[in-house]
């Protein structure tokens, strides 16, 4: 671009000089995609729940089975709870809790109701029921 007499271009020949021409390889596969959506898309790969070895040991040793219903439904307890300021939450979906780390995305420790009976939660400040 070249600056003639001390005038500088328009606008709309900066944006063409500089924002129509390709740069090379977009970072991350990017490339005409809106801000919106490259947003959205990040989203949702953190909806998906990460779960804590001890929570994976519970499922394991109660016998716990997961179904993409549960998840879906568990994610969106976790989204729901993360809107509403909590940060550590009981989840119920069906007859499962799950305590978890809402800003971490992540299940520390799962149970059925037949382990839930009588017992008390500690350390949360909300609880969801999906």
């Amino acid at each position: 671009m070249k600056v003639l007499n001390g005038q500088f271009p328009s606008i709309e020949q900066a944006a063409n000089e500089y924002l129509e021409k390709s740069h090379g390889s977009e970072a991350g596969g990017t490339k005409g995609k809106s801000f919106a959506e490259v947003l959205s898309e990040k989203k949702s790969e953190e909806a998906v729940p990460k779960f804590s070895k001890h929570a994976s040991n519970r499922l394991s040793e109660r016998n716990i089975e997961i179904s993409d219903n549960v998840m879906d439904r568990l994610s969106a307890g976790m989204q729901a709870a993360g809107q509403k300021g909590i940060n550590e939450s009981l989840v119920m979906v069906d007859q499962l809790a799950f305590i978890v780390n809402v800003k971490n995305q992540t299940v520390i420790t799962a149970l059925d109701k037949s382990d839930a009976d009588g017992n008390v939660f500690t350390n949360i400040d909300g609880a969801v029921i999906a």
